[in-house]
């Protein structure tokens, strides 16, 4: 299920430290966004009904840990996008980027190799 930006907020604290109580995501999101408690407590309610984290009772608060992985959620993003905006291909993700001087040489390079090692493969 995908989630939105402001739960990427909250998933991203807690890919950073898990378990979490909501009070601590709280206090780590404070500095990063004017968003109030009840905001967060909805965003992390959001998030375990579309079960991407698990709360776990501790006396009387629960901890908050993700069950999506970083990773995963971004696989998901990085294919919606590159499927969305190029048809699924990803040469013309990088022509984009080439014609507007959007790579540095150390891009090119990493290309380079990316690809160097891809044809080792095959």
């Amino acid at each position: 299920m995908p989630i939105s930006e402001a739960e990427a907020v909250v998933m991203e604290i807690l890919w950073q430290r898990h378990p979490q109580g909501a009070d601590e995501v709280v206090a780590a999101l404070a500095t990063r966004t004017d968003w109030a408690e009840p905001t967060i407590k909805t965003l992390l309610n959001r998030l375990l009904n579309k079960g991407v984290i698990e709360a776990v009772k501790d006396g009387r608060r629960y901890l908050y840990s993700p069950v999506l992985t970083r990773e995963h959620w971004r696989a998901q993003q990085s294919e919606g996008f590159v499927q969305r905006l190029f048809g699924g291909r990803v040469a013309p993700l990088v022509a984009h980027f080439s014609e507007r001087g959007k790579l540095s040489k150390r891009d090119i390079a990493e290309l380079r190799k990316l690809l160097e090692e891809l044809d080792d493969e095959r």
